[in-house]
Order: C-alpha cells, then sequence, then structure tokens
C-alpha cells in the first residue's frame, strides 16, 4: 500500500496528515496558518517547515511517503513560482526518504476544499473560511475558479469579509452616524478595546485577514442573538457566497453544489440565504453535504501524484515527479 503526506494551509491555521491508500483516517497535526507581507504570501516557507515537522512527527512513516499533496490559500496569486515550491518539496521528500520515486503537487486552496468535498467527482465547491474561493469542474481537469482575490479585493461571504463589514457597522455606531451598529460596536471593543486604536492594529499587521476573520464568531454570535445589523451582515454573506458558487458551475457536467470550511458551519442565516439564493439561482442544482475536508482533498491529490494520474494544470495544480 501507499503511503502519502497531505497539507492544508490556510489563513488561520494549517494541518497536516499521513495516510495509506485507501485508509479512511490516519494520524495528523495542526499549526499555524500563514500571512502575507510585503514580499508576498509566507506560504513556501510555511510549506517546506510542515514538511520537517512532519518528518520528525513520523520519523519512520515519513520513509515510505510516495508522494505529497499541497492545498494552500494564495497559491495561485501571492507565490510568484508555485512550481519551484513542487520541486523543492520533491527534493525535500527525496532528502528524507532516500528515495527518487517521490513526487508533490501544490494546488489553489479550492482545488483540494473540491477534492475533499465531491471526493474527486464532479460538481462545484465553495470554500468559506478566512477567504472565499469557489471553483467547479469535472474534478480532473477542467476547473473554473470564482473569487479567492483577497479581503481588499473580494473573498466574499469569507470570515475576513463579514469581520470587515461588522467592524464598519461598527464605526458607524461609535462615529454617530447609524446606531443600528452599537451592539456590534461594544462587542467590537471587548475584543479590540478602544476604536482609536484600531487603524493601528489593523493596518500595519500581515496577518490582517485573520484578524478580521476573528471578529467574524463575534458577528455570527450576535446574529444568533437576534442582533438585526449582525443577522444582516450574515444574510449577505450567504447571498454573495451562493452567487460565487453558481457562477463557478458553468464547467461542471453535473449541477452539483457543497459548501465548506468554518464559516459556513455557523450555520443561521448565512446557511438558510445561501440555500435560497442557490435554489433562486439554479433550481436545478443539488446542495450536498461535504463528502470530506480540504485536508481529505489534500491526501487524493497526492494519491493521484503517486499513482501518477495528476499533471500540472496552471493555474490551478504544479506537479513535480
Amino acid at each position: 500500500m501507499t503511503r502519502v503526506l497531505g497539507i492544508d494551509v490556510g489563513g488561520s491555521g494549517s494541518r497536516v496528515a499521513i495516510r495509506l491508500t485507501g485508509a479512511e483516517a490516519g494520524d495528523e497535526f495542526a499549526a499555524d496558518g500563514i500571512g502575507v507581507t510585503t514580499g508576498g504570501s509566507t506560504a513556501p516557507a510555511r510549506v517546506l517547515a510542515l514538511l520537517r515537522c512532519a518528518a520528525q512527527q513520523w520519523p519512520d512513516e515519513i520513509r515510505e511517503v510516495a508522494a505529497i499533496g499541497v492545498g494552500t490559500t494564495g497559491m495561485g496569486t501571492l507565490v510568484p513560482q508555485p512550481g519551484e515550491l513542487a520541486e523543492e518539496l520533491t527534493n525535500e521528500l527525496r532528502r528524507l526518504t532516500g528515495r527518487l520515486d517521490v513526487g508533490a503537487a501544490v494546488a489553489i486552496d479550492a482545488v483540494t476544499a473540491h477534492l475533499g468535498a465531491l471526493g474527486g467527482r464532479p460538481g462545484a465547491v465553495i470554500a468559506l473560511g478566512t477567504g472565499a474561493i469557489a471553483i467547479g469542474g469535472d474534478g480532473r481537469e477542467r476547473w473554473h475558479r470564482v473569487d479567492g482575490w483577497g479581503h481588499l479585493l473580494g473573498d466574499r461571504g469569507a470570515g475576513a469579509w463579514i469581520g470587515i463589514r461588522g467592524l464598519e457597522a461598527a464605526m458607524r455606531a461609535y462615529d454617530q452616524v447609524d446606531d443600528s451598529g452599537t451592539a456590534l460596536l461594544e462587542t467590537a471593543k471587548r475584543r479590540f478595546g478602544e476604536p482609536l486604536t484600531w487603524p493601528s492594529q489593523f493596518y500595519t499587521r500581515h496577518d490582517r485577514a485573520g484578524v478580521l476573520a476573528g471578529f467574524a464568531a463575534d458577528v455570527a454570535q450576535l446574529a444568533a442573538a437576534g442582533d438585526p445589523s449582525a443577522d444582516a451582515i450574515m444574510a449577505l454573506a450567504g447571498q454573495v457566497a451562493a452567487r460565487s458558487v453558481v457562477a463557478a458551475l458553468q464547467l461542471s457536467p453535473e449541477p452539483v453544489i457543497a459548501a465548506t470550511g468554518g464559516i459556513f458551519r455557523a450555520g443561521g442565516t448565512l446557511e438558510a440565504q445561501f440555500l435560497s439564493t442557490v435554489a433562486m439561482l439554479r433550481p436545478d442544482a443539488k446542495v450536498r453535504a461535504p463528502a470530506g475536508n480540504p485536508l481529505d482533498g489534500a491526501l487524493l491529490l497526492a494519491h493521484r501524484v503517486a499513482a501518477g494520474e495528476k499533471q500540472t494544470h496552471v493555474p490551478f495544480v504544479w506537479v513535480n515527479r
């Protein structure tokens, strides 16, 4: 049986797993997420560090690993040469295993979310975490991406998107422009302190998206408690997420949709609006519960590399063997 390694990297955290072909479970561990600096994403350094951590965690099993699959946020937009990372991972895996017949694949996080949620089958998936990205296709070689442009340009419906809108409403209440965000203001002050300190807290840090996404949990809690302003934000998040995933369906031979990620698990108004908007836009679409998560998708990607089934498909997947 073939042993593979999967790595799922996001803005808020990372997960690493090692698994035998056909096994439903295996060992795994969690680690910190990545950030974005003036030099770009910290993903390449983080992924290589996680591979080395895996070798320390599983010194015997790592020698049997035939391939590594990686899904990470920003891979297609903030990492200049993803193919070079795939090559570095292959070389490091060769050093760790003492074997030449190993390989690596790195992919945008939407691909691994798709593979995990639909088990490698056709359809469209939206991943709502710190950021948001939707992707549709046949689960093999045809992909159509929507969003995933970061919290300044997109990530519609994601944690950072929700956090920003929550803080905007809080600031309007602070400025006495609109008092509907008063509950959001008080909640934000408990998390971040006085509003006068917020610009220096947010504008100067490389992990800004993750910090903003942390406030999304507060917005969701207020929405569940019946706060109208927070509820409106969660409703809009569900609507815009639905529009993204429906747009991603165009290259899929089957109208199947799944939603994954920590933000979608908030349920409530966000989920209700997501389902109703999908039904309005694509009445023929079937919304299914995810079969697995992005880490499962990274492991499936690794299995395909080990079997010689996966090739580079820019700007979605980069393979090195």
